[in-house]
């Protein structure tokens, strides 16, 4: 694990790097179909100098740095089959859109679980601890049949168990102490558990004698860690909203503010008008993740100049 000190405060010459929001299955959608249409457009991810991924964000990350986008987004086309209603102990859908997960509770309870934590917190940091001392206080929360059960989904849907060449940081917190936490090649945690962890936001996801929940609970986007690169691009499936108080600075264009102040150009990609609702209330739906991909892809040419 990388410590956050460890990212340069300035902006290096001739570098630029790819930041990838959270955003559900739909979001992990919307990002292959941008990447896959910057490509077309000539702005190919696997030349950037830097990935950063969280939640949705970090399995597209991998998922690009490591596969062939091609292929990705053909897959992300495809419509699959539908899922089943949620239940007290029911599968729902993860960060990545993958389907048949154990969860605590529905995805509309967790939503509303989590928003009286962000409403009872005092700021950021006392948010995160308490997050993460709810999530642990879950049955069978410490179980490590859930890690084994999410570790194999995740690694069934990345192209390779290895790190990329590319620089690519993903991000989790610490679910015991709050923290945020920083995933590189150095770490020397695997890929998988990587991106398991910081897509794991219901249960807490074991890694040593560690455990870990969402990278979206540090930042949705966490742009701040491309810091050091000259150019930043950010690809916010949410738009940039955020469900935070805006004095706590966990908002997207705060992320900015500070990117900027560091040296760095940067430019957010956003979904177009008509795609928003699909990465926010209907964040979950697998069966709208072709209409997102499209959507995605559409936008990464248009930017890609």
């Amino acid at each position: 694990m990388a410590p956050e000190s460890s990212i340069p405060a300035h902006a290096t010459a001739d570098t630029w790097g790819i930041v990838l929001g959270g955003g559900g299955a739909t979001g992990n959608a919307w990002l292959i179909g941008v990447l896959a249409g910057l490509r077309d457009g000539g702005l190919d991810a696997a030349d950037a100098d830097l990935l950063v991924g969280t939640s949705a964000g970090a399995t597209a990350a991998a998922q690009a740095a490591s596969g062939d986008l091609a292929a990705l987004y053909a897959a992300a086309l495809e419509t699959p089959p539908a899922a089943p209603a949620p239940g007290p102990r029911a599968a729902s859908l993860r960060a990545d859109g993958a389907p048949d997960a154990p969860r605590a509770a529905p995805p509309v309870d967790h939503l509303t679980r989590t928003q009286r934590i962000i409403d009872a917190a005092e700021d950021a940091p006392h948010m995160r601890r308490l997050l993460g001392a709810a999530a642990l206080d879950f049955p069978d929360a410490r179980s490590n049949a859930w890690t084994e059960r999410w570790r194999s989904i995740v690694g069934g849907r990345l192209p390779t168990s290895r790190w990329p060449e590319i620089p690519l940081r993903i991000t989790a917190l610490d679910a015991e102490t709050g923290e945020g936490t920083v995933f590189d090649r150095e770490a020397g945690v695997p890929l998988v558990d990587a991106v398991a962890a910081s897509c794991s936001s219901g249960l807490p996801y074991r890694i040593g004698d560690r455990w870990f929940l969402d990278g979206g609970y540090r930042r949705n986007e966490n742009a701040d860690l491309a810091r050091g690169m000259e150019r930043v691009l950010v690809l916010s499936p949410f738009g940039g909203r955020t469900r935070h108080p805006l004095a706590w600075n966990m908002q997207l264009s705060a992320q900015v503010e500070e990117l900027r102040a560091a040296g760095a150009e940067v430019q957010v990609i956003v979904p177009d008008p008509r795609t928003q609702p699909l990465i926010g209330a209907g964040a979950m739906d697998l069966s709208k993740r072709s209409e997102t991909a499209r959507a995605g892809h559409r936008t990464g040419l248009q930017h890609a100049g």
